[in-house]
């Protein structure tokens, strides 16, 4: 098998169709290119004018500073002040609000949350050091006595106990999620523990209000503080809780068959009501709970591997941790759970005629549905799927079906039998497609290979602008 990008049609040998996963293959096609553009700009600049907001409260109440112990206190002030607006953007962006989780797309919003949350503990850090060594310095005593003046605040002064314990809840939150320290838990620990979160939120809240000047003295930002809170808090619950159980009340999921795809990659069929009006669309993902045993308490995100049925949605799952594993034994008639659905690798993302799909391994779930129901011409429509061997093509009938029926073009990459990498760089991409420059490409794999894949585009002239892809891993 050459190692550089072929069209099909590889060795058949392990990859097999089936009566159940294959009624889903077909050449529906989307309604037309109807480019929907990212609020993501205008949702930064409101940010930004809002911490502007913040500051002017600050410098509205300090009339003066004096000596070094007053301009210690006022940094304090204003990180507390800065700390308590951020950490209502951090639930916000926990939220799941499908306007940022649909049109933003869940991977940026995951990104501004990692963001936010380090920016809020270092202010939470910041804002009490420097509040208690000015305390400490305007009491008249040593930067010795800090301890003693911390505890001293945290004992004395009304709802300090309670935003102690929510800043040391910050404190694991953020240890947990460390790079090195999440790799090596178990997802479901570290999501749950990043739960705590809300409590962190709950229990700092009321010191800023009992404690802070700023809020003391004016009536007015005391009440858009209560409005900031609540409104994120209404959204919080809405989205999370109420939203969830409605769709699940009205829909009814349950597992219709489990099907082996490839070396360990199955489908899940399941069957409901009224599916297509879920509001779901090709290359989104829904967060599932299966009602099995040792299955209940995990919720994890999956791609749908197929374009919503009236009655039906199909997932296409690697076993790659000890939830997807789990999927394999799921039997006929077992509840779901699903929230969603969540993303933007959309066809709303699309702004020109012409689109390359490309994914890497399990990542082919959202290209195949984007596959088939992507709108287009003959020829304007290719897909690349890159795998280690012919048995690990999964759902590759279905891919050669739709292919044929739409004149799509179909792609894959290899590695050779003696295991080396198929050449994925952009003098490849261009020999595969010479005018690639003027493709939409939308990618989906590994963090290593959609790194790779995205440098390959750039050198091959694809605009960045251009470059769809989100990460799952939440």
């Amino acid at each position: 098998m050459p190692t550089h990008i072929v069209p099909p049609p590889p060795p058949r040998h392990g990859v097999r169709g089936h009566t159940v996963s294959s009624s889903f293959a077909g050449g529906r096609a989307a309604r037309r290119i109807r480019r929907r553009r990212s609020p993501a700009a205008l949702l930064l600049a409101l940010v930004w004018a809002g911490a502007a907001g913040v500051l002017a409260l600050w410098w509205h109440d300090t009339p003066s500073i004096a000596g070094t112990e007053g301009r210690i206190t006022a940094a304090g002030r204003i990180t507390g002040l800065l700390a308590g607006y951020l950490i209502a953007l951090v639930v916000l962006q926990m939220a799941r609000v499908p306007a940022l989780e649909r049109r933003v797309g869940s991977d940026r919003v995951t990104r501004w949350h990692a963001m936010s949350g380090r920016y809020t503990l270092s202010l939470v850090l910041a804002h009490v050091v420097l509040t208690m060594v000015g305390y400490t310095l305007q009491a008249g005593e040593s930067l010795t006595g800090v301890v003693g003046q911390t505890v001293d605040a945290v004992t004395d002064m009304p709802d300090m106990g309670k935003a102690a314990i929510g800043t040391g809840l910050l404190v694991i939150i953020a240890v947990t999620s460390v790079g090195r320290v999440r790799r090596k838990m178990p997802y479901d620990t570290w999501y749950h523990v990043h739960l705590l979160t809300y409590a962190a939120v709950f229990l700092t809240f009321f010191h800023q209000l009992t404690t802070g000047n700023d809020f003391a003295s004016e009536p007015v930002a005391k009440a858009l503080w209560y409005g900031l809170y609540g409104s994120v808090a209404l959204l919080a619950v809405w989205h999370r809780l109420i939203a969830p159980v409605r769709l699940n009340l009205r829909h009814r999921l349950r597992v219709e068959a489990v099907i082996a795809e490839a070396p360990g990659v199955v489908s899940v069929v399941m069957s409901g009501r009224k599916l297509d009006r879920m509001g779901a669309e090709a290359g989104q993902f829904f967060r599932w709970r299966f009602m099995a045993p040792g299955m209940r308490f995990s919720s994890h995100p999956y791609s749908l591997s197929a374009a919503p049925r009236p009655d039906r949605l199909r997932i296409t799952v690697k076993a790659m941790g000890d939830h997807s594993s789990g999927v394999r034994a799921l039997r006929p008639g077992t509840r779901v759970w699903a929230e969603g659905p969540y993303g933007a690798m959309t066809a709303q993302r699309r702004s020109r005629g012409k689109v390359l799909l490309v994914a890497g391994g399990v990542g082919i779930t959202p290209m195949r549905a984007l596959f088939e129901t992507l709108p287009g011409a003959r020829g304007d429509i290719t897909l690349l799927y890159r795998a280690t061997t012919p048995q690990d093509l999964a759902l590759w009938n279905e891919l050669t079906a739709i292919a044929d029926a739409r004149g799509a073009r179909l792609f894959h990459a290899l590695n050779s039998p003696r295991g080396k990498r198929p050449d994925i760089t952009g003098t490849s991409l261009r020999r595969m497609l010479p005018d690639i420059d003027k493709h939409d490409v939308f990618m989906c794999g590994p963090p290593g290979f959609s790194s790779a894949v995205y440098e390959a585009l750039r050198d091959a002239g694809v605009p960045a602008r251009r470059i769809h892809h989100e990460s799952f891993d939440m």
